[in-house]
């Protein structure tokens, strides 16, 4: 794609939505109908959006660590982080802690340890099962642990040379510490629902995953452990191996009730999780598991790694990684790495490692000799189990009925939120309005790249041809930019679900009514393509993404969010030196009301609502897909969260709570910055919005 563009003309491209401006149409070209419609020539593709064509997988794809330079940096990173995995696994804001109701019973006591039998409610109805080991002949309060297993085919029985559960709970009591050992979802005790639970679209969009449930039995876990009388709250810490691993360093990022931790066979750079109890949507849209595990910093972390699984780099890569972070903190000495010659395990070799480095931190105790591996005898697993077929669980939770209890949680909370008092919108925005920027995942770009095609002269404007991006991202969105003679210092940006031709009079080379009638009021007017929308789809702008790879969402964005970091991206070019307002038409409307809702500093907001129920689940999952978008209250919130920038919300659906729209206008002391109305597009009410 070559091109000249006079110093003229980009100099008239950058000031004319600035102070009154006044265009020379008489020095360009006449304007063609392809003019408004067209910037790519047929063939090209040198300006290629990357979006298209890159994706990224949890499998066997290498990842790097981003570089900090201070304390405060990381530290600013990792509390974003913490916010971002807790709303990634549903559980922002946390779910009110329902009493545990624990039962404790079944107790075999051995010379130097017991165990006993364990279940209790992390959710009313549903139970989190497993074992108690404590030490016997000693005297406490003793650290306690947490023993998440892995996806070992006896979950939390597993007894073989590879790896045996109860062979280091039993070892871990000898030595004097309490240790709770419990099922993953699916697994033994554990059959409420299975390990396949919420691997649906509709179970996304509310925000509710296998990972969340998990992590949420964790920190119910930890609740667990910390209740007990014989257990020094101060001093606990958690191990587990491959799943278990990954569900180690999650729970003790996210709970700073976490001392120490050991998360076995699984940190790695190149491999993040094969399971969808490791895989969130959208958890790892822009991070991975080194920088999430480098979360416990400056606590205690030993990456327990082997020589034939995805752990084989971490003396050279993974290692390496996390010592820069626990270098900013001056903890070298809390940071450490083994390494064993053996296929994917939690081995005795694998294990000794464990009870030295928790024995160091948790017993203060530097030999490692006196915490060498006892031999052990595990108990029958009739003697272990809570629950059998002939002695099931009480209640009837099953899949369907803990989903329909979670959505209601969360509506509930969204309730509990909503403001009803002016000093209530602050947390609101806090909370919610946090949620919702994590979720749609939108970077407001401070610089904005463009490449200009071609300008023309129209009928009284002048209209530009161009691509834009953020600055080094490579996400290149064709746009029309239309201006005219002269310019009263505002901008609109206009979204299609057609895209920009959508504004252009079939075979003419004038605009639709709406940008005329905007044009002759000093207003330019700018029409993109979004994501996968008119030229974004051209054969040779376009290689597409692979969709169907496993866990898809955990890694990369929907439609809908790029459609709305596409409209964040216009805005920043726009907002050099303009009053920009967001118009959203059909069923693009929506896309307007989600992105006003976090781009900061719009003039107004412009919305068709299509007359859509756009609350409802089946509408959101057909033209609004994005995990977590339910959960947070969807259009509704983002209709809150534009108060009180000026909003007319046109074509509103009979179910669109108006009223509580324009009550936090209201609350806001804007009650009139807001029409709401079913009726459909009115030029009239447009103008009282945006002028």
């Amino acid at each position: 794609m070559k091109f000249i563009i006079p110093l003229s003309l980009l100099f008239l491209l950058f000031t004319s939505c600035a102070e009154k401006e006044k265009i020379d149409l008489s020095k360009l070209k006449k304007a063609s109908p392809s003019d408004l419609t067209t910037v790519y020539s047929p063939g090209d593709s040198t300006f290629r959006d990357m979006r298209l064509e890159k994706v990224r997988r949890g499998r066997n794809m290498d990842y790097t660590m981003p570089e900090y330079k201070s304390l405060q940096q990381w530290e600013t990173r990792a509390a974003k982080l913490r916010k971002h995995i807790l709303i990634a696994n549903g559980l922002w804001p946390m779910p009110k802690k329902t009493p545990l109701d624990a039962k404790i019973y079944g107790k075999i006591e051995h010379k130097d340890y017991s165990v006993e039998k364990v279940y209790f409610e992390s959710y009313p109805g549903f139970f989190v099962t497993g074992n108690l080991y404590r030490p016997v002949g000693k005297t406490g309060p003793f650290p306690g642990i947490i023993s998440p297993h892995g996806h070992w085919k006896n979950g939390r029985l597993e007894n073989s040379e590879r790896a045996s559960v109860p062979g280091r709970c039993i070892n871990f009591a000898r030595q004097g510490y309490v240790i709770f050992s419990y099922d993953m979802v699916g697994y033994e005790d554990s059959k409420q629902v299975s390990h396949h639970f919420a691997d649906t679209k509709m179970h996304q969009l509310w925000g509710i995953s296998l990972m969340g449930l998990q992590l949420w039995n964790s920190i119910r876990a930890l609740d667990f452990i910390t209740s007990l009388s014989d257990v020094d709250t101060t001093r606990i810490g958690c191990t587990g191996a491959s799943g278990g691993g990954t569900q180690t360093f999650m729970v003790t990022a996210v709970d700073d009730r976490i001392k120490v931790a050991a998360p076995v066979n699984m940190i790695s750079a190149n491999f993040q999780g094969g399971c969808l109890c490791e895989n969130a949507p959208e958890l790892r849209l822009n991070t991975f598991n080194v920088e999430i595990g480098a979360l416990t910093a400056p606590r205690p972390l030993l990456m327990v790694s082997d020589t034939h699984d995805w752990t084989k780099n971490t003396p050279t890569v993974e290692y390496p990684m996390m010592r820069k972070i626990y270098d900013l903190y001056n903890a070298d000495e809390k940071l450490k790495y083994v390494q064993y010659d053996f296929p994917h395990n939690y081995n005795k070799t694998s294990r000794e490692a464990v009870y030295a480095w928790f024995a160091k931190w948790l017993l203060h105790d530097d030999d490692a000799e006196k915490y060498k591996e006892k031999k052990f005898t595990v108990e029958a697993p009739e003697n272990l189990l809570n629950f059998s077929d002939k002695n099931p669980p009480p209640g009837d939770m099953n899949e369907e009925k803990l989903t329909e209890y979670l959505k209601e949680l969360y509506q509930g909370q969204l309730k509990t939120y909503w403001p009803k008092k002016r000093d209530q919108v602050e947390k609101f925005r806090d909370v919610y309005g946090y949620a919702l920027q994590d979720i749609l995942d939108v970077e407001i770009p401070k610089n904005v790249q463009t490449h200009i095609i071609g300008q023309s002269a129209g009928d009284g404007f002048a209209v530009t041809r161009l691509l834009i991006s953020r600055a080094d991202q490579k996400d290149w969105i064709p746009a029309i930019f239309y201006q005219p003679v002269q310019t009263n210092g505002r901008a609109a940006l206009i979204v299609h679900p057609q895209g920009k031709a959508a504004l252009a009079r079939n075979g003419s080379a004038q605009p639709i009514d709406l940008v005329g009638a905007l044009l002759k009021k000093g207003c330019s007017v700018l029409a993109i393509d979004a994501f996968k929308i008119g030229e974004h789809t051209l054969p040779a702008c376009m290689k597409m993404r692979d969709e169907s790879i496993s866990h898809y969402t955990t890694f990369n964005k929907t439609d809908l969010q790029e459609r709305i970091q596409d409209i964040a991206t216009a805005v920043g070019f726009l907002n050099k030196k303009s009053k920009v307002s967001l118009i959203g038409l059909e069923k693009a409307g929506p896309w307007a009301l989600l992105a006003a809702a976090v781009i900061p500093h719009l003039n107004a907001v412009v919305a068709d609502g299509a007359h859509l129920d756009i609350q409802n689940e089946h509408v959101l999952l057909q033209d609004f897909f994005t995990p977590g978008l339910a959960k947070v209250g969807g259009m509704l919130t983002a209709a809150a969260l534009v108060s009180p920038t000026r909003l007319y919300y046109f074509s509103a659906s009979e179910n669109f709570p108006s009223d509580k729209i324009k009550a936090l206008y209201k609350l806001a002391g804007k009650p009139g910055n807001v029409l709401i109305s079913r009726e459909n597009f009115s030029e009239k009410k447009l103008a009282e919005i945006i002028f």
